[in-house]
């Protein structure tokens, strides 16, 4: 059987084909879609009309493709850029009106732990107890477990892009000011959370989400053409030095840095900020890079649970096809 999902993100939208073969959601086909929802914000909070309306022929256009790969019909959310939208509740009337497809937005915790799952799954059980950080545009998920799903899993207001907009957005390169209210943020909002992963000691660390993957390789770890089987890491101290190079360059000459691509190379040096305090707090000297991450984590919940875990499942801002109607919690 074929599955497919779509993810909404801050800077694309993204389809995955996989065929489910064997209880691994193996991909056959992908395809994305540049919106850059995160810079299209307008000042009291909502999406510009004219990114809603991109983002319903995008997941349209990706509807369309997943069904010509003979997948069933894609379990479809967005994340924080839309969750968190004042406009919300008329950006998923819109996109299912549009294309017949309920676009959902899953609490910020839901996605910790379906990323959660995705880590285990890639790990294996050899990992043991695990701690998982994901960077997004708006949000930072952390969880912790020792089975298939985390005993704690949280989600925190430290997203790359929000940060960047809030604390660096006044220079290219920001002021040492700016960066060290940035630092002194990021570290309010973890304290409580880095102390409950440092008491649990983890056996083995995962981060996964593409802000790790390019902070990873502009730390040295080996190129995505490489494979996703190739084995990547990210040390804490190389980390600390990515900041003092990124700090030093304006957005524009990021982007010619390894691993750092034009469009997320202005909030590169955010997400860098918030990793390596991260794992200075946890007390974290090395992480391992996950491949696998949200979408993976979904395929596997409606894989492993059924199809109807997904279907039955009421989040806050699920608009269903059956009655268009919209659950708020």
């Amino acid at each position: 059987m074929r599955v497919s999902v779509v993810d909404a993100g801050s800077n694309t939208v993204r389809l995955v084909v996989a065929d489910s073969e064997g209880g691994l959601p193996l991909p056959v086909h992908t395809m994305k879609w540049k919106l850059r929802l995160s810079q299209q914000i307008e000042p009291d909070g909502s999406l510009a009309d004219s990114a809603v309306n991109q983002l319903i022929e995008a997941v349209a256009a990706a509807r369309d493709e997943a069904r010509s790969w003979s997948a069933a019909a894609p379990r479809s959310f967005a994340t924080a850029v839309v969750r968190d939208a004042t406009n919300r509740a008329d950006i998923l009337r819109a996109v299912l009106a549009k294309t017949g497809v309920p676009l959902r937005t899953l609490p910020g915790e839901l996605e910790a732990e379906l990323t959660f799952l995705a880590a285990r799954r890639w790990m294996g059980w050899r990992a043991g107890s695990l701690a998982v950080l994901d960077i997004g545009g708006g949000s930072l998920e952390v969880a912790f477990g020792r089975g298939r799903l985390p005993g704690f899993a949280v989600s925190l207001p430290l997203g790359a892009h929000y940060l960047t907009e809030k604390h660096l957005g006044t220079g290219d390169p920001p002021t040492p000011a700016d960066l060290k209210a940035l630092r002194r943020k990021v570290r309010h909002e973890l304290r409580d959370v880095a102390a409950r992963i440092r008491w649990e000691n983890p056996a083995a660390v995962a981060v996964t989400s593409r802000t790790f993957q390019q902070l990873a390789r502009l730390c040295g770890a080996a190129p995505g053409r490489q494979g996703v089987f190739v084995h990547r890491s990210m040390d804490r101290a190389d980390l600390r030095a990515a900041i003092d190079t990124l700090a030093a360059l304006p957005a524009a000459e990021r982007a010619q840095l390894p691993g750092i691509s034009r469009p997320r190379a202005r909030q590169s040096l955010a997400g860098a900020v918030i990793g390596h305090t991260a794992m200075k707090l946890m007390g974290l000297r090395t992480v391992t890079v996950c491949p696998w991450a949200l979408r993976e984590g979904v395929l596997l919940r409606c894989i492993e649970d059924g199809p109807e875990w997904w279907d039955t499942l009421h989040v806050a801002g699920t608009a269903t096809a059956a009655t268009g109607s919209l659950h708020l919690a």
